[in-house]
Protein backbone atom coordinates (compact mmCIF):
# COMPACT_ATOMS: atom_id res chain seq x y z
CA UNK A 1 0.00 0.00 0.00
CA UNK A 2 0.96 3.55 -0.71
CA UNK A 3 0.05 7.09 0.47
CA UNK A 4 2.20 8.96 -2.45
CA UNK A 5 0.47 11.98 -3.64
CA UNK A 6 0.95 12.25 -7.57
CA UNK A 7 3.43 14.24 -9.07
CA UNK A 8 1.61 16.91 -11.73
CA UNK A 9 5.24 16.68 -13.77
CA UNK A 10 6.01 12.87 -13.31
CA UNK A 11 2.32 12.50 -15.32
CA UNK A 12 3.28 14.99 -18.07
CA UNK A 13 6.50 13.55 -18.73
CA UNK A 14 5.80 10.12 -18.25
CA UNK A 15 1.89 9.63 -19.63
CA UNK A 16 2.44 9.02 -22.67
CA UNK A 17 5.11 6.56 -22.23
CA UNK A 18 2.95 5.04 -19.55
CA UNK A 19 0.11 4.47 -22.46
CA UNK A 20 2.43 3.57 -25.51
CA UNK A 21 4.34 0.51 -23.00
CA UNK A 22 1.76 -0.32 -21.27
CA UNK A 23 -1.58 0.03 -23.09
CA UNK A 24 -0.96 -3.72 -24.06
CA UNK A 25 -0.19 -5.78 -21.12
CA UNK A 26 -2.37 -3.31 -18.88
CA UNK A 27 -5.07 -1.71 -20.29
CA UNK A 28 -6.55 -2.92 -23.46
CA UNK A 29 -9.54 -5.88 -22.64
CA UNK A 30 -8.04 -8.00 -25.19
CA UNK A 31 -4.77 -8.49 -24.22
CA UNK A 32 -4.48 -12.11 -23.35
CA UNK A 33 -0.97 -12.12 -22.46
CA UNK A 34 1.27 -15.36 -23.35
CA UNK A 35 0.82 -18.65 -21.11
CA UNK A 36 2.78 -18.58 -17.29
CA UNK A 37 5.71 -21.00 -18.23
CA UNK A 38 5.80 -22.24 -14.75
CA UNK A 39 1.86 -23.16 -13.80
CA UNK A 40 0.63 -22.83 -16.90
CA UNK A 41 -1.56 -19.92 -16.06
CA UNK A 42 -2.12 -17.00 -18.39
CA UNK A 43 -1.70 -13.48 -17.78
CA UNK A 44 -4.46 -10.96 -18.24
CA UNK A 45 -5.02 -7.28 -18.39
CA UNK A 46 -7.33 -6.35 -15.15
CA UNK A 47 -10.16 -5.79 -17.75
CA UNK A 48 -9.83 -8.83 -20.04
CA UNK A 49 -9.72 -10.93 -16.23
CA UNK A 50 -12.79 -9.45 -15.43
CA UNK A 51 -14.60 -10.50 -18.78
CA UNK A 52 -13.19 -13.80 -18.24
CA UNK A 53 -14.24 -13.99 -14.42
CA UNK A 54 -17.54 -13.32 -15.35
CA UNK A 55 -18.02 -16.01 -17.67
CA UNK A 56 -16.34 -18.37 -15.41
CA UNK A 57 -18.71 -17.36 -12.66
CA UNK A 58 -21.48 -17.79 -14.41
CA UNK A 59 -20.59 -21.81 -15.52
CA UNK A 60 -19.55 -22.74 -12.12
CA UNK A 61 -22.20 -21.86 -10.35
CA UNK A 62 -22.74 -23.14 -6.74
CA UNK A 63 -19.11 -24.44 -7.25
CA UNK A 64 -17.79 -20.61 -7.57
CA UNK A 65 -16.45 -19.16 -4.41
CA UNK A 66 -15.08 -15.78 -5.40
CA UNK A 67 -12.32 -14.39 -7.21
CA UNK A 68 -9.43 -12.21 -7.45
CA UNK A 69 -7.04 -10.41 -9.76
CA UNK A 70 -3.63 -11.18 -8.47
CA UNK A 71 -1.62 -7.54 -9.89
CA UNK A 72 1.70 -9.06 -8.83
CA UNK A 73 1.47 -11.92 -11.52
CA UNK A 74 -1.07 -10.39 -13.63
CA UNK A 75 -3.14 -14.02 -13.16
CA UNK A 76 -6.79 -14.62 -12.87
CA UNK A 77 -7.73 -16.43 -9.30
CA UNK A 78 -10.94 -18.36 -9.36
CA UNK A 79 -12.01 -19.59 -5.96
CA UNK A 80 -13.75 -23.38 -6.65
CA UNK A 81 -15.39 -26.36 -4.27
CA UNK A 82 -14.15 -29.52 -6.34
CA UNK A 83 -11.27 -30.54 -8.26
CA UNK A 84 -13.51 -31.08 -11.55
CA UNK A 85 -14.31 -27.30 -11.54
CA UNK A 86 -10.63 -26.34 -10.81
CA UNK A 87 -10.00 -28.23 -13.95
CA UNK A 88 -12.35 -26.22 -16.23
CA UNK A 89 -11.42 -23.32 -14.85
CA UNK A 90 -7.16 -24.11 -15.80
CA UNK A 91 -8.66 -25.14 -19.13
CA UNK A 92 -9.71 -21.55 -19.60
CA UNK A 93 -5.77 -20.00 -18.12
CA UNK A 94 -7.06 -18.67 -15.02
CA UNK A 95 -5.73 -19.89 -11.79
CA UNK A 96 -8.05 -22.31 -9.77
CA UNK A 97 -7.60 -22.87 -6.22
CA UNK A 98 -9.85 -25.48 -4.36
CA UNK A 99 -11.37 -23.63 -1.49
CA UNK A 100 -13.29 -25.08 2.05
CA UNK A 101 -15.98 -22.62 1.91
CA UNK A 102 -18.49 -21.66 -0.59
CA UNK A 103 -20.04 -18.58 -1.71
CA UNK A 104 -23.22 -19.13 0.33
CA UNK A 105 -21.09 -20.38 3.19
CA UNK A 106 -19.68 -17.04 3.48
CA UNK A 107 -22.80 -15.01 3.04
CA UNK A 108 -24.43 -17.44 5.40
CA UNK A 109 -21.36 -15.97 7.87
CA UNK A 110 -22.34 -12.66 7.00
CA UNK A 111 -26.13 -12.89 8.05
CA UNK A 112 -25.56 -14.15 11.07
CA UNK A 113 -22.95 -11.78 11.76
CA UNK A 114 -25.20 -8.98 10.88
CA UNK A 115 -28.26 -10.94 13.62
CA UNK A 116 -25.65 -11.93 16.21
CA UNK A 117 -22.85 -9.69 16.58
CA UNK A 118 -24.10 -6.35 15.69
CA UNK A 119 -21.45 -4.47 17.51
CA UNK A 120 -20.98 -0.46 16.88
CA UNK A 121 -16.58 -0.11 16.11
CA UNK A 122 -17.38 -3.71 13.65
CA UNK A 123 -16.90 -4.35 10.00
CA UNK A 124 -16.77 -6.97 7.95
CA UNK A 125 -16.61 -7.95 4.36
CA UNK A 126 -15.89 -11.28 2.09
CA UNK A 127 -12.59 -11.47 1.32
CA UNK A 128 -11.91 -14.40 -1.89
CA UNK A 129 -8.10 -14.14 -1.09
CA UNK A 130 -8.63 -16.04 2.26
CA UNK A 131 -11.71 -17.30 1.65
CA UNK A 132 -12.88 -16.24 4.60
CA UNK A 133 -15.33 -13.53 6.03
CA UNK A 134 -12.76 -11.04 7.48
CA UNK A 135 -14.62 -9.20 10.79
CA UNK A 136 -12.26 -6.00 12.07
CA UNK A 137 -12.79 -4.45 15.42
CA UNK A 138 -11.89 -0.88 16.22
CA UNK A 139 -10.33 0.31 19.50
CA UNK A 140 -14.05 0.92 20.96
CA UNK A 141 -14.78 -2.99 20.86
CA UNK A 142 -14.03 -3.91 24.65
CA UNK A 143 -15.77 -5.91 27.75
CA UNK A 144 -19.27 -6.49 26.73
CA UNK A 145 -18.92 -5.77 23.07
CA UNK A 146 -15.79 -7.54 22.75
CA UNK A 147 -17.31 -10.75 24.08
CA UNK A 148 -20.40 -10.24 22.37
CA UNK A 149 -18.59 -10.47 19.06
CA UNK A 150 -16.12 -13.40 19.99
CA UNK A 151 -18.94 -15.09 20.74
CA UNK A 152 -20.61 -15.46 17.44
CA UNK A 153 -17.24 -15.44 15.74
CA UNK A 154 -16.39 -18.39 17.63
CA UNK A 155 -19.14 -20.34 16.40
CA UNK A 156 -17.93 -19.93 12.66
CA UNK A 157 -14.39 -20.92 12.72
CA UNK A 158 -12.82 -21.79 9.35
CA UNK A 159 -15.21 -19.51 8.05
CA UNK A 160 -15.00 -16.01 9.45
CA UNK A 161 -11.62 -14.29 10.37
CA UNK A 162 -11.13 -11.85 13.31
CA UNK A 163 -8.36 -8.57 13.64
CA UNK A 164 -8.26 -5.73 15.74
CA UNK A 165 -7.61 -2.18 14.28
CA UNK A 166 -6.01 0.44 16.09
CA UNK A 167 -7.86 3.70 15.04
CA UNK A 168 -12.01 4.13 15.40
CA UNK A 169 -14.39 3.65 13.00
CA UNK A 170 -16.14 6.53 11.74
CA UNK A 171 -18.06 8.67 8.93
CA UNK A 172 -14.74 10.55 7.15
CA UNK A 173 -16.81 14.55 7.48
CA UNK A 174 -15.10 17.39 8.66
CA UNK A 175 -16.61 20.13 11.20
CA UNK A 176 -13.40 22.11 11.72
CA UNK A 177 -12.23 24.74 9.39
CA UNK A 178 -12.03 24.18 5.88
CA UNK A 179 -8.60 24.07 4.01
CA UNK A 180 -8.78 22.31 0.42
CA UNK A 181 -5.77 20.70 0.23
CA UNK A 182 -4.54 20.30 3.84
CA UNK A 183 -1.88 17.52 4.40
CA UNK A 184 -0.06 18.29 1.75
CA UNK A 185 -2.62 18.06 -0.77
CA UNK A 186 -2.69 21.85 -2.57
CA UNK A 187 -6.62 22.42 -3.27
CA UNK A 188 -7.09 23.99 -6.43
CA UNK A 189 -9.08 27.17 -5.11
CA UNK A 190 -6.09 28.10 -3.06
CA UNK A 191 -3.50 27.48 -6.28
CA UNK A 192 -5.52 29.56 -8.25
CA UNK A 193 -5.89 32.27 -5.83
CA UNK A 194 -2.09 31.94 -5.72
CA UNK A 195 -2.05 32.65 -9.25
CA UNK A 196 -3.94 35.53 -9.67
CA UNK A 197 -1.78 36.75 -7.38
CA UNK A 198 1.71 35.87 -8.88
CA UNK A 199 3.42 38.68 -9.97
CA UNK A 200 4.09 38.69 -13.72
CA UNK A 201 7.24 40.31 -13.10
CA UNK A 202 8.44 37.76 -10.75
CA UNK A 203 8.90 35.26 -13.42
CA UNK A 204 10.35 32.04 -11.22
CA UNK A 205 7.62 32.34 -8.95
CA UNK A 206 5.29 32.56 -11.99
CA UNK A 207 6.32 29.96 -13.98
CA UNK A 208 6.42 27.64 -10.76
CA UNK A 209 2.99 29.16 -9.30
CA UNK A 210 1.25 31.07 -11.42
CA UNK A 211 1.44 28.46 -14.55
CA UNK A 212 1.20 25.82 -12.18
CA UNK A 213 -1.93 27.46 -10.69
CA UNK A 214 -3.30 28.30 -13.81
CA UNK A 215 -3.93 24.64 -14.70
CA UNK A 216 -5.22 23.67 -11.02
CA UNK A 217 -7.56 26.83 -11.33
CA UNK A 218 -8.63 25.78 -15.15
CA UNK A 219 -7.57 22.66 -15.74
CA UNK A 220 -11.33 20.44 -15.88
CA UNK A 221 -9.31 18.85 -18.15
CA UNK A 222 -5.97 19.40 -20.00
CA UNK A 223 -7.28 21.45 -23.23
CA UNK A 224 -9.94 23.72 -20.50
CA UNK A 225 -6.82 25.12 -18.45
CA UNK A 226 -5.02 25.73 -21.08
CA UNK A 227 -7.45 27.01 -23.99
CA UNK A 228 -8.49 29.24 -20.93
CA UNK A 229 -5.25 30.77 -20.66
CA UNK A 230 -4.77 31.13 -23.93
CA UNK A 231 -8.05 33.66 -23.81
CA UNK A 232 -6.94 35.07 -21.02
CA UNK A 233 -3.82 36.12 -22.07
CA UNK A 234 -4.87 37.05 -25.50
CA UNK A 235 -7.40 39.14 -24.23
CA UNK A 236 -4.52 40.99 -22.10
CA UNK A 237 -2.69 41.20 -25.08
CA UNK A 238 -5.19 42.60 -27.65
CA UNK A 239 -5.22 45.59 -24.99
CA UNK A 240 -1.96 45.97 -24.80
CA UNK A 241 0.82 43.27 -26.42
CA UNK A 242 3.20 46.10 -27.07
CA UNK A 243 3.86 46.95 -23.63
CA UNK A 244 6.26 44.71 -21.49
CA UNK A 245 4.18 45.79 -18.13
CA UNK A 246 0.80 45.37 -19.50
CA UNK A 247 1.69 42.19 -20.82
CA UNK A 248 2.97 41.29 -17.85
CA UNK A 249 -0.04 41.96 -16.07
CA UNK A 250 -1.89 39.85 -18.57
CA UNK A 251 0.12 36.74 -18.20
CA UNK A 252 -0.63 36.89 -14.88
CA UNK A 253 -4.11 37.05 -14.63
CA UNK A 254 -4.38 34.68 -17.77
CA UNK A 255 -2.92 31.89 -15.29
CA UNK A 256 -5.59 33.19 -12.84
CA UNK A 257 -8.25 33.79 -15.20
CA UNK A 258 -7.99 30.28 -16.50
CA UNK A 259 -9.79 28.88 -13.10
CA UNK A 260 -12.48 30.99 -13.32
CA UNK A 261 -12.87 31.19 -16.87
CA UNK A 262 -12.57 28.03 -18.19
CA UNK A 263 -14.91 26.28 -15.56
CA UNK A 264 -11.78 25.42 -13.02
CA UNK A 265 -11.39 23.36 -9.65
CA UNK A 266 -12.02 26.17 -7.33
CA UNK A 267 -14.88 28.29 -8.98
CA UNK A 268 -18.35 27.00 -8.84
CA UNK A 269 -19.78 29.15 -11.35
CA UNK A 270 -19.89 28.05 -15.16
CA UNK A 271 -18.00 25.00 -14.66
CA UNK A 272 -18.66 23.24 -11.24
CA UNK A 273 -16.39 21.63 -9.21
CA UNK A 274 -14.37 18.24 -9.99
CA UNK A 275 -14.60 15.53 -7.92
CA UNK A 276 -12.40 15.61 -4.97
CA UNK A 277 -13.07 19.38 -4.72
CA UNK A 278 -14.58 21.05 -1.03
CA UNK A 279 -18.27 21.37 0.03
CA UNK A 280 -19.27 23.07 2.63
CA UNK A 281 -23.08 22.84 4.83
CA UNK A 282 -24.18 23.06 7.81
CA UNK A 283 -21.13 23.47 9.40
CA UNK A 284 -19.57 20.18 8.45
CA UNK A 285 -16.91 20.11 4.85
CA UNK A 286 -16.99 16.84 2.55
CA UNK A 287 -15.66 16.82 -0.67
CA UNK A 288 -17.41 16.47 -4.40
CA UNK A 289 -17.49 12.68 -5.84
CA UNK A 290 -18.33 12.74 -9.54
CA UNK A 291 -20.31 15.20 -11.83
CA UNK A 292 -23.49 13.63 -12.89
CA UNK A 293 -26.29 14.38 -15.26
CA UNK A 294 -30.18 13.32 -14.34
CA UNK A 295 -32.45 13.46 -17.58
CA UNK A 296 -29.75 16.65 -18.89
CA UNK A 297 -29.60 18.60 -15.44
CA UNK A 298 -26.32 18.94 -13.83
CA UNK A 299 -25.41 17.35 -10.23
CA UNK A 300 -23.33 15.47 -8.42
CA UNK A 301 -22.82 12.63 -5.86
CA UNK A 302 -21.26 12.94 -2.41
CA UNK A 303 -21.35 10.72 0.31
CA UNK A 304 -25.26 10.06 2.01
CA UNK A 305 -23.78 11.11 5.84
CA UNK A 306 -23.18 14.44 4.29
CA UNK A 307 -26.64 15.07 2.25
CA UNK A 308 -28.09 14.44 5.78
CA UNK A 309 -25.78 17.25 7.38
CA UNK A 310 -28.05 20.12 4.88
CA UNK A 311 -30.21 20.85 2.73
CA UNK A 312 -27.87 23.40 0.35
CA UNK A 313 -23.88 23.06 -0.20
CA UNK A 314 -21.53 25.78 -1.10
CA UNK A 315 -18.21 25.65 -2.28
CA UNK A 316 -16.82 28.26 0.20
CA UNK A 317 -16.98 28.01 4.20
CA UNK A 318 -18.61 31.46 4.72
CA UNK A 319 -21.56 29.79 2.61
CA UNK A 320 -21.13 32.91 0.13
CA UNK A 321 -21.25 30.68 -3.50
CA UNK A 322 -24.10 28.26 -2.99
CA UNK A 323 -23.36 25.53 -5.84
CA UNK A 324 -26.58 22.83 -4.93
CA UNK A 325 -29.49 21.42 -3.28
CA UNK A 326 -29.74 18.24 -2.19
CA UNK A 327 -32.09 16.24 -3.84
CA UNK A 328 -31.81 12.46 -2.77
CA UNK A 329 -30.02 11.61 0.38
CA UNK A 330 -29.35 8.04 1.59
CA UNK A 331 -27.57 7.19 4.61
CA UNK A 332 -27.48 4.67 6.51
CA UNK A 333 -28.15 1.48 5.15
CA UNK A 334 -26.69 2.95 2.09
CA UNK A 335 -24.25 6.07 2.10
CA UNK A 336 -24.63 8.38 -0.85
CA UNK A 337 -26.52 11.78 -1.96
CA UNK A 338 -27.38 13.78 -5.09
CA UNK A 339 -26.84 17.21 -5.33
CA UNK A 340 -27.98 18.99 -8.15
CA UNK A 341 -26.62 22.42 -9.44
CA UNK A 342 -28.46 25.33 -8.58
CA UNK A 343 -27.78 27.28 -11.87
CA UNK A 344 -29.41 24.58 -14.35
CA UNK A 345 -26.65 26.57 -17.15
CA UNK A 346 -23.64 24.92 -15.46
CA UNK A 347 -21.38 22.84 -17.45
CA UNK A 348 -19.57 20.87 -14.55
CA UNK A 349 -16.61 18.92 -16.00
CA UNK A 350 -16.50 14.90 -15.70
CA UNK A 351 -13.09 15.00 -13.66
CA UNK A 352 -11.72 14.42 -10.89
CA UNK A 353 -9.28 17.13 -9.22
CA UNK A 354 -5.60 15.75 -8.49
CA UNK A 355 -4.93 18.64 -5.97
CA UNK A 356 -2.07 19.39 -7.90
CA UNK A 357 -3.10 21.15 -10.45
CA UNK A 358 -3.67 18.64 -12.83
CA UNK A 359 -7.39 16.63 -13.34
CA UNK A 360 -8.12 13.40 -14.31
CA UNK A 361 -10.95 12.76 -16.57
CA UNK A 362 -13.83 10.33 -15.76
CA UNK A 363 -15.83 8.47 -18.63
CA UNK A 364 -17.50 5.70 -17.05
CA UNK A 365 -18.23 3.88 -14.00
CA UNK A 366 -17.35 0.25 -12.82
CA UNK A 367 -17.75 -2.06 -10.12
CA UNK A 368 -15.03 -2.68 -7.81
CA UNK A 369 -13.11 -5.97 -7.59
CA UNK A 370 -10.18 -7.34 -5.19
CA UNK A 371 -7.07 -6.88 -6.07
CA UNK A 372 -8.20 -3.24 -8.22
CA UNK A 373 -5.53 -0.61 -7.79
CA UNK A 374 -7.11 2.60 -6.70
CA UNK A 375 -7.14 6.06 -6.23
CA UNK A 376 -8.98 8.49 -3.99
CA UNK A 377 -9.52 12.36 -4.11
CA UNK A 378 -10.50 14.35 -0.61
CA UNK A 379 -10.60 18.16 0.00
CA UNK A 380 -8.22 17.18 3.08
CA UNK A 381 -5.49 14.67 2.49
CA UNK A 382 -5.63 15.17 -1.60
CA UNK A 383 -4.65 12.33 -3.55
CA UNK A 384 -3.80 8.47 -2.04
CA UNK A 385 -3.61 5.02 -4.15
CA UNK A 386 -4.45 1.87 -2.38
CA UNK A 387 -6.39 -1.49 -3.46
CA UNK A 388 -9.70 -2.98 -3.34
CA UNK A 389 -9.34 -5.79 -0.26
CA UNK A 390 -13.10 -6.61 0.20
CA UNK A 391 -16.84 -6.03 -1.24
CA UNK A 392 -20.07 -5.95 0.50
CA UNK A 393 -18.42 -4.54 3.46
CA UNK A 394 -20.67 -4.06 6.46
CA UNK A 395 -19.42 -0.92 8.79
CA UNK A 396 -21.17 -0.11 12.10
CA UNK A 397 -20.43 3.47 13.00
CA UNK A 398 -22.53 3.51 16.39
CA UNK A 399 -25.71 4.46 16.71
CA UNK A 400 -27.42 2.70 14.61
CA UNK A 401 -24.97 4.27 11.22
CA UNK A 402 -24.92 0.87 9.81
CA UNK A 403 -23.75 0.82 6.02
CA UNK A 404 -24.07 -2.38 3.74
CA UNK A 405 -22.66 -3.64 0.34
CA UNK A 406 -19.66 -1.43 0.83
CA UNK A 407 -16.52 -1.44 -0.92
CA UNK A 408 -13.31 -2.19 1.62
CA UNK A 409 -9.91 -0.71 0.82
CA UNK A 410 -6.29 0.07 1.98
CA UNK A 411 -6.08 3.55 0.96
CA UNK A 412 -6.09 6.45 3.86
CA UNK A 413 -8.42 8.95 4.20
CA UNK A 414 -9.64 11.99 6.82
CA UNK A 415 -12.04 13.92 8.12
CA UNK A 416 -13.31 16.26 5.41
CA UNK A 417 -12.64 13.48 2.79
CA UNK A 418 -16.56 11.84 2.40
CA UNK A 419 -17.90 11.66 -0.16
CA UNK A 420 -14.53 11.81 -2.32
CA UNK A 421 -13.79 10.21 -5.41
CA UNK A 422 -12.25 6.92 -5.50
CA UNK A 423 -11.22 6.25 -9.02
CA UNK A 424 -9.14 3.54 -11.47
CA UNK A 425 -7.77 5.73 -14.51
CA UNK A 426 -11.16 6.97 -16.30
CA UNK A 427 -14.28 4.70 -13.97
CA UNK A 428 -15.54 6.19 -11.23
CA UNK A 429 -15.56 3.18 -8.27
CA UNK A 430 -16.48 4.58 -5.39
CA UNK A 431 -17.66 7.56 -2.96
CA UNK A 432 -15.61 8.23 0.59
CA UNK A 433 -17.50 6.80 4.02
CA UNK A 434 -15.26 6.38 6.65
CA UNK A 435 -13.32 4.03 8.08
CA UNK A 436 -10.31 4.09 10.84
CA UNK A 437 -6.67 5.35 10.66
CA UNK A 438 -5.08 8.36 9.06
CA UNK A 439 -2.58 9.06 6.09
CA UNK A 440 0.17 9.03 8.20
CA UNK A 441 0.03 6.03 9.94
CA UNK A 442 -2.48 3.96 7.59
CA UNK A 443 -5.79 2.44 8.13
CA UNK A 444 -8.84 1.48 6.17
CA UNK A 445 -11.20 3.22 4.18
CA UNK A 446 -15.10 1.99 3.30
CA UNK A 447 -16.47 3.29 -0.09
CA UNK A 448 -19.80 3.36 -1.46
CA UNK A 449 -20.11 1.84 -4.81
CA UNK A 450 -21.19 4.46 -7.58
CA UNK A 451 -23.11 1.96 -9.45
CA UNK A 452 -25.40 1.60 -7.19
CA UNK A 453 -25.73 5.11 -6.46
CA UNK A 454 -26.21 6.11 -10.36
CA UNK A 455 -28.77 3.12 -10.43
CA UNK A 456 -30.49 4.38 -7.34
CA UNK A 457 -30.49 8.41 -8.56
CA UNK A 458 -31.35 7.35 -12.79
CA UNK A 459 -27.61 9.87 -13.08
CA UNK A 460 -25.09 9.30 -15.36
CA UNK A 461 -21.90 9.93 -15.26
CA UNK A 462 -20.37 13.37 -16.94
CA UNK A 463 -22.15 16.49 -16.96
CA UNK A 464 -24.01 15.47 -20.32
CA UNK A 465 -23.84 11.20 -19.60
CA UNK A 466 -20.43 9.88 -20.23
CA UNK A 467 -18.12 12.46 -19.45
CA UNK A 468 -18.85 14.89 -22.70
CA UNK A 469 -18.24 17.67 -20.18
CA UNK A 470 -15.06 18.23 -20.29
CA UNK A 471 -14.29 17.87 -23.81
CA UNK A 472 -17.12 20.18 -24.24
CA UNK A 473 -15.47 22.77 -21.47
CA UNK A 474 -11.77 22.42 -23.79
CA UNK A 475 -13.78 23.01 -27.23
CA UNK A 476 -15.91 26.08 -25.63
CA UNK A 477 -12.27 27.51 -24.19
CA UNK A 478 -10.60 26.44 -27.64
CA UNK A 479 -12.88 28.81 -29.49
CA UNK A 480 -13.02 31.42 -26.81
CA UNK A 481 -9.00 31.52 -27.43
CA UNK A 482 -9.24 31.07 -31.03
CA UNK A 483 -11.84 33.81 -30.90
CA UNK A 484 -9.68 36.02 -28.61
CA UNK A 485 -6.78 35.71 -31.23
CA UNK A 486 -9.08 36.77 -33.85
CA UNK A 487 -9.65 40.39 -32.43
CA UNK A 488 -6.22 40.84 -31.17
CA UNK A 489 -5.19 40.68 -35.07
CA UNK A 490 -2.35 38.05 -33.59
CA UNK A 491 -2.74 38.44 -30.24
CA UNK A 492 -2.78 35.06 -29.94
CA UNK A 493 0.67 35.12 -30.61
CA UNK A 494 1.06 37.91 -28.14
CA UNK A 495 -0.75 35.46 -25.37
CA UNK A 496 2.08 32.68 -26.71
CA UNK A 497 5.12 34.76 -26.44
CA UNK A 498 3.99 37.63 -23.85
CA UNK A 499 6.65 36.48 -21.51
CA UNK A 500 9.33 37.68 -23.91
CA UNK A 501 8.23 41.53 -23.10
CA UNK A 502 7.64 40.81 -20.14
CA UNK A 503 10.81 39.65 -18.88
CA UNK A 504 9.49 35.80 -18.49
CA UNK A 505 5.91 36.30 -17.42
CA UNK A 506 5.18 34.45 -21.30
CA UNK A 507 7.07 31.59 -19.34
CA UNK A 508 4.92 31.65 -17.05
CA UNK A 509 1.55 31.56 -19.00
CA UNK A 510 3.57 28.25 -21.14
CA UNK A 511 3.64 26.32 -18.12
CA UNK A 512 0.54 27.27 -17.01
CA UNK A 513 -0.62 25.57 -20.59
CA UNK A 514 2.08 22.71 -20.11
CA UNK A 515 0.90 21.86 -16.25
CA UNK A 516 -2.98 21.38 -18.29
CA UNK A 517 -2.26 19.41 -20.70
CA UNK A 518 -0.80 16.94 -17.81
CA UNK A 519 -4.13 16.49 -17.31
CA UNK A 520 -3.85 13.82 -20.43
CA UNK A 521 -2.22 11.83 -18.52
CA UNK A 522 -3.06 8.51 -16.95
CA UNK A 523 -3.53 8.66 -13.17
CA UNK A 524 -0.59 6.31 -12.04
CA UNK A 525 -0.75 2.71 -12.48
CA UNK A 526 -4.33 2.09 -11.31
CA UNK A 527 -6.29 -0.46 -13.24
CA UNK A 528 -9.10 1.24 -14.55
CA UNK A 529 -10.48 -1.50 -16.09
CA UNK A 530 -10.54 -3.84 -13.50
CA UNK A 531 -13.97 -4.38 -12.10
CA UNK A 532 -16.18 -6.77 -10.73
CA UNK A 533 -18.42 -7.96 -7.11
CA UNK A 534 -15.74 -10.98 -6.53
CA UNK A 535 -18.53 -12.94 -4.43
CA UNK A 536 -20.31 -13.32 -7.19
CA UNK A 537 -18.17 -12.88 -9.84
CA UNK A 538 -20.83 -9.96 -11.54
CA UNK A 539 -19.04 -6.84 -12.64
CA UNK A 540 -19.34 -4.60 -14.83
CA UNK A 541 -15.56 -3.90 -16.90
CA UNK A 542 -14.10 -1.94 -19.17
CA UNK A 543 -14.60 -3.33 -22.59
CA UNK A 544 -17.96 -4.69 -21.44
CA UNK A 545 -21.18 -2.73 -22.62
CA UNK A 546 -23.54 -1.46 -20.11
CA UNK A 547 -23.33 -1.47 -16.14
CA UNK A 548 -25.65 -1.02 -13.68
CA UNK A 549 -26.33 2.35 -14.04
CA UNK A 550 -26.54 1.72 -17.92
CA UNK A 551 -23.47 3.07 -18.81
CA UNK A 552 -21.43 2.32 -21.73
CA UNK A 553 -17.98 0.87 -21.03
CA UNK A 554 -15.18 1.12 -24.28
Amino acid sequence: MSHRRVNKRTLAISGAAITALGAAAILLPNANANPDETSGAKTFSSPAAVKLARSLASDLGDNGAGWYYDNGNRQLVMNVVDEDSAESVRAKGAVAKVVQNSMADLKAATQTLSSDASVPGTAWSIDPVTNKVQVTADRTVTGTKWDTLTKATGQMAGTVSVKRSKGEFKKFDGEEAAQPGDNGGAGAGDAAGDAGDAGAGDAAGAAGGAGDAGAAGGADDAGAGGAGEAAGGAGDAAGGAGDAGDAAGGAGDAAGGAGDDAGGGGDAAAGGLDGGDAIFGGGARCSLGFNVSVDGAPGFLTAGHCGNESQTWTSDEAGAQQVGTVQDSKFPENDFALVMYDDATTQPSSTVDLQNGNTQEIGRAVEASVGLKVQRSGSTTGVTDGTVTGLNATVNYGNGDIVNGLIQTDVCAEPGDSGGAMFAEDAAVGLTSGGSGDCTQGGETFFQPVTAALEATGAVIGADGGGAGGGDAAGGAGDAAGGAGDAAGGAGDAAGGAGDAAGGAGDAAGGAGEAAGAGNAGAGDAGAGDAGAGDAGAAAGAGDTGSVAGQGLN
